[in-house]
């Protein structure tokens, strides 16, 4: 199973996503930390605030008075009573250094005066933050003695508001997963921008295969990436001047051959009976000339795409042979959707692939399937095949099964040439494969 996706594009989202993920989560721990610290900072102010002024109170008050002001002092989370003597467990001047901030800020408002202040041992709002990572080094709930003016004992008994205190603070959290959506989202957009001409350079290296003179690729993109595409581009520019050259040598020669060959026929007309053989050779040497052209021309030819009707072209090409009274069956009534195609380049193939077909067997069927994405253009006959070897070695130009040098019999060797290089232009195959029940399919597939 794969963990990292395969696309690039998908890579650099990953990276970025699980970035941002931790690094709000740091950051949300981090906040969450100070958010508590400043908290429980206040609450401590103020609680030693409550506890100075109601030792400011009790000393003001005679003692038979003091019973009802507890009533007002008594908090929620602040106990407040009185008594003669400070409670048994609780030594005077014994204090942990927790509370150090608390001793210190009394003494400084009510004077030195004799007090112990203990920690509770019970689980506070400390322990959950410490189990949470968020750990702040406060006191705990503690128990308070202070001596009052006139000798009697003040208790203060302290508990850590801890419903309170960790109360989620939603504003946060939105706040949060807003600035983590905007900046994931910018995020997204950023590696888009940046992968896309890598996408594009992609696309026109599959176009490429189709069509050497598609327009070259705009270098509007990274300094990067421009120098790839600009060597892209001028890769595409020097084959396709190398195609030019050789197709215009090869078509110069091919029709420089031409003229010898109609002055040697024009001489041959005068001799007798023995000029018989040279005509038929000057007339395969045309032939093969002639086939030559039109292969070069045909590697050379640019012609605008336009949806096709596959199955009209079909029926239109079983017309035709019919009235040559050359049968063509048409095994499916599928009508596959419009293909992007050369129209005039896709007959070529397919008339090739069937003149090929009917010189050496009958009972041609053509059936159209689609599956994967692809349209397959079958082409059946109930001839006697081709090695197994020989299934793709036949589309060489001029190789021939047909050892003789009779050109009705064997052709030229250039037809399957032809319709295999107009196939590919599309961005297809053409293939040959021998049927089980006997005779030789040749498939022609065609991406959408």
């Amino acid at each position: 199973m794969k963990i990292l996706p395969s696309s690039l594009f998908g890579r650099l989202v990953l990276v970025l996503l699980v970035g941002l993920v931790l690094a709000q989560i740091l950051s949300t721990l981090i906040l969450f930390k100070d958010r508590h610290w400043q908290i429980a900072k206040l609450q401590e102010k103020h609680l030693t605030l409550h506890m100075v002024e109601a030792m400011r109170m009790l000393d003001s008050l005679p003692a038979k008075k003091r019973n009802e002001l507890l009533v007002i002092l008594n908090t929620l989370h602040l106990k407040v009573s009185w008594q003669a003597e400070p409670s048994p467990d609780c030594i005077p001047g014994n204090y942990t250094p927790n509370l150090e901030y608390i001793v210190t800020y009394l003494h400084f408002k009510i004077g030195k005066r004799s007090l112990c202040m203990v920690e509770k041992n019970i689980y506070s709002a400390n322990n959950l933050l410490k189990s949470m990572g968020l750990e702040i080094n406060l006191h705990k709930p503690f128990y308070a003695n202070i001596q009052l003016k006139d000798g009697n004992w003040v208790t203060f008994e302290h508990t850590h508001p801890i419903r309170e205190d960790m109360a989620t603070p939603w504003r946060l959290i939105l706040s949060l997963v807003v600035l983590l959506g905007i900046v994931l989202a910018l995020s997204l957009l950023a590696v888009h921008w940046v992968t896309r001409p890598l996408a594009f350079l992609t696309e026109a290296a599959e176009h490429l295969g189709r069509n050497i003179h598609h327009p070259p690729l705009s270098e509007n993109c990274p300094i990067e990436l421009r120098r790839a595409i600009r060597a892209f581009n001028q890769m595409q520019i020097r084959l396709t001047r190398y195609l030019e050259d050789r197709t215009r040598v090869m078509i110069a020669i091919s029709h420089d051959l031409k003229t010898p060959i109609t002055r040697l026929r024009l001489r041959i007309e005068q001799f007798d009976d023995e000029k018989k053989p040279f005509i038929r050779d000057l007339d395969e040497m045309k032939t093969m000339i002639d086939a030559t052209l039109d292969f070069m021309r045909g590697l050379n030819t640019v012609e605008t795409s336009q949806p096709l009707d596959i199955l009209a072209l079909v029926e239109s090409l079983q017309a035709d042979y019919e009235e040559m009274g050359l049968p063509l069956t048409i095994t499916t009534d599928y009508s596959p959707p419009p293909y992007p195609s050369n129209p005039q380049s896709l007959k070529r193939c397919l008339v090739n692939l069937l003149d090929n077909a009917y010189k050496y067997a009958e009972q041609i069927t053509i059936s159209l399937i689609t599956e994967d994405e692809q349209l397959y253009i079958i082409i059946a006959d109930r001839g006697q095949g081709i090695p197994e070897i020989a299934l793709d070695t036949v589309f060489e130009p001029f190789f021939r099964l047909e050892k003789s040098r009779n050109r009705e019999t064997g052709g030229t060797g250039l037809g399957l040439s032809i319709a295999r290089n107009i196939a590919r232009a599309h961005g297809g195959d053409v293939i040959l494969r021998n049927r089980t029940e006997g005779g030789l399919e040749a498939v022609i597939s065609l991406p959408y």
